[in-house]
């Protein structure tokens, strides 16, 4: 059985057409339709772009109820292995910003939104933890090393977000724990 074409991103998919493509493929991976060599071919069309791999996290990682989320299957873990110069920065960026989401929702009483945030930083954390890959390692102490100097690799990621000394206090935290 071969998987069904919809199921796998091309090199052009748009972030959009990746959120789309993640929600049919965790629809799919639900209702146990895929093998796991079928799941590992849908998420490493994905992760191979910019694009597909933004997409693939901001719904993989975001999602309710999302058992896979929270213990990956070997097919996703094998495919976030295919692209490591893509997979590790978003996934140390994803738990860095989650960090900083959960103060910035915390602050403002919206516990549900902290949670929310609280969930995406557990699930990166428990992938790089999984994924070992030598990548995330160099990134996250790049992050470290920002947090520490105010300059350096991260220091624009940070300006850009604006992030605050709580924030990054957090984001230290999350990044250091993870590696």
């Amino acid at each position: 059985m071969s998987i069904p074409s919809s199921l796998l991103a091309s090199e052009s998919i748009t972030f959009e057409g990746a959120i789309e493509l993640t929600q049919s493929l965790l629809s799919e991976i639900e209702a146990s339709r895929l093998s796991q060599a079928e799941i590992e071919e849908s998420v490493t069309s994905l992760v191979k772009t910019q694009n597909g791999a933004r997409g693939f996290f901001v719904t993989y990682l975001t999602t309710e109820d999302g058992r896979d989320a929270d213990r990956p299957s070997p097919g996703v873990i094998e495919a976030l292995r295919s692209t490591p110069e893509i997979v590790a920065e978003l996934l140390v960026k994803n738990l860095a910003m989650s960090a900083a989401m959960v103060v910035y929702h915390s602050r403002h009483q919206s516990e549900e939104m902290a949670a929310g945030s609280a969930r995406v930083q557990e699930r990166s954390r428990n992938l790089i933890q999984i994924l070992q890959m030598p990548a995330c390692q160099t990134i996250a102490s790049q992050m470290l090393e920002s947090l520490q100097s105010a300059e350096g690799e991260y220091e624009e990621f940070f300006q850009r977000w604006g992030y605050d000394d709580e924030q990054k206090l957090a984001i230290g935290s999350a990044v250091g724990e993870a590696i």
